[in-house]
């Protein structure tokens, strides 16, 4: 089923041949290293780079007796590559070449993740200006509360990005590392100059010490930082959900020509695109649980990690490049409606605007326990009696003793919830160029 939400980018990645092709990278990146060192000839070198090549098929048919996918890799090698095979793999052991290649693999599907990121960040960017000064109501508890735009919605949203990706490129840097030191980390059968040269060729660094493993902290971090990331996403995606609701319908995620929103009911328009960014989620977030239990192994290395790890990395990174594909053209392609946010505003009959009543009335010398109680009292009424708070407070004489006419006006005018609005735009696109 993961096929289904597989992009072709990020899937050529996780496939069979490129994992395989990874190790060959390895294993040729170490000979080069030992014909250095001198241990293997250079005419023994050039016909490996030559000759050794594989078949995803032969691997599959020797595996099916060996029972072991490093030894059928090597033996498909060695058929192509003949007699100077016997240099191919020397002083190895599997998992220098399986986790090293796994590292390589993991490094790639990050950097394709960060570009991603930071083509959302862009899109944020520019619909929070695009928006900055769009007044709706802000909600608390899923209350109306007070007035804010939706640029400072989307703006939150950026900055929250902007956080993910430090967290993307922090994983990029705590899995670009490698190791090839032997079976159970100690170099009995390898000089350690080849893993500096090889790791160098390869662009990783080399793990300081190890078992015969990269420790599993370091790709529990990766799938936490991509969890993470898409538990954002699943934020943006609840709160679409939640404004295209036929109540709220203060936007709507694109609905495309020919789109059938219900079998039965030909008038609807569902959030499925964000439904689905939630529900994926989810899946994203069971997998950092896996990856965290994979964290406590048998002393130098058992293989209970293996098999949940050819599982949770793949699905892992195939979601999450789709749910940012996904909410990227939710946000270019939505529809926003301003003015059914403007209504919305006005709804609650001024009800929104209590606090300033509030501090209108403290601003007059009244204690802050008197004005709300006053507030209070008069907003109670306009709910039950449906009325518009403005008139209400209009004829309460408590509250026309103490506020003219002309100041209660002031406290329901919307324009005053804009005043502050460019300085935190400033504040947070201030190291923006």
């Amino acid at each position: 089923m993961i096929q289904r939400y597989t992009r072709a980018e990020m899937g050529s990645i996780w496939t069979q041949q490129h994992k395989y092709q990874k190790w060959l990278d390895v294993e040729l990146a170490v000979c080069e290293a030992w014909n250095q060192l001198g241990k293997i000839p250079s005419s023994s070198l050039q016909k490996i780079k030559e000759n050794a090549c594989f078949s995803l098929e032969r691997i599959e048919e020797i595996e099916k007796v060996v029972k072991h996918d490093v030894i059928a890799f090597l033996t498909s090698l060695s058929e192509n590559a003949g007699e100077d095979s016997r240099y191919i793999h020397m002083g190895l052991t599997s998992y220098d070449v399986v986790d090293t290649a796994f590292s390589l693999l993991l490094k790639e599907s990050l950097e394709k993740i960060r570009k991603d990121v930071l083509s959302l960040q862009h899109i944020l960017k520019n619909e929070a200006l695009r928006y900055k000064t769009t007044l709706m109501v802000g909600r608390t508890h899923g209350v109306h509360a007070e007035p804010i735009t939706f640029g400072i919605k989307l703006l939150v949203w950026y900055e929250e990005i902007k956080r993910h990706l430090h967290r993307v490129e922090n994983a990029l840097k705590v899995i670009s590392w490698g190791r090839i030191s032997g079976a159970v980390g100690t170099y009995i059968h390898l000089d350690p100059r080849v893993e500096e040269y090889a790791l160098n060729k390869l662009g990783l660094q080399a793990a300081n010490v190890s078992t015969q493993i990269l420790q599993r902290d370091r790709h529990a971090e990766v799938i936490s930082a991509l969890a993470l990331l898409t538990s954002s996403l699943d934020k943006f995606a609840t709160e679409i959900r939640h404004l295209q609701r036929t109540e709220v319908l203060e936007l709507q995620e694109p609905f495309t020509s020919g789109q059938k929103g219900s079998s039965s009911m030909p008038h609807k328009k569902n959030p499925v695109r964000s439904e689905r960014i939630s529900g994926l989620a989810r899946v994203i977030r069971s997998n950092l649980h896996v990856s965290l239990e994979n964290i406590p192994l048998w002393h130098e290395r058992d293989i209970s990690h293996s098999s949940s790890e050819r599982i949770i990395f793949p699905d892992t990174f195939i979601l999450t490049d789709f749910l940012l594909f996904e909410i990227k053209d939710i946000l270019t392609h939505w529809r926003v409606y301003p003015e059914r946010m403007k209504k919305n505003l006005e709804w609650t009959q001024g009800l929104i605007f209590s606090q300033r009543i509030l501090l209108a009335l403290t601003q007059k010398g009244l204690s802050r326990d008197q004005a709300y109680q006053m507030v209070q009292k008069n907003s109670f009424k306009a709910q039950k009696e449906n009325t518009h708070l403005k008139k209400i407070l209009e004829s309460d004489k408590e509250i026309t003793q103490i506020l003219s006419s002309e100041e209660i006006e002031q406290c329901f005018d919307f324009k005053s919830y804009l005043k502050n609005i460019d300085f935190i735009f400033n504040k947070v696109l201030s190291d923006e160029s």
